[in-house]
């Protein structure tokens, strides 16, 4: 399941790089558009995650940087993060 989640991460990564280098070098016409319109997508998905998910961010200790790879990889990020028995356990 690590494996998957980080080349989830990864994938979703490139795609934000995809999405800046088309920003800062346009595509051709339909292909710059379509580009921009799934970043967009995206980046609401994630804004909405980061809202969702808030809640359980509240004990951890770097929330502000949690918030920050849940805008950048979403979903990926959130199945990442141990669930609060699991990390009483391990510790």
């Amino acid at each position: 399941m690590k494996f998957i989640l980080g080349l989830g991460k990864f994938l979703t990564v490139v795609f934000w790089w995809v999405v800046l280098v088309n920003l800062l070098i346009p595509q051709p016409l339909p292909l710059n558009l379509l580009i921009n319109a799934a970043g967009i997508s995206l980046l609401g998905l994630h804004v909405l995650e980061v809202l969702c998910f808030n809640a359980s961010l509240r004990g951890r200790s770097h929330r502000w940087f949690d918030r920050l790879q849940i805008l950048l990889t979403g979903i990926f990020h959130v199945m990442s993060i141990p669930k609060p028995e699991e990390a009483s356990r391990r510790a």
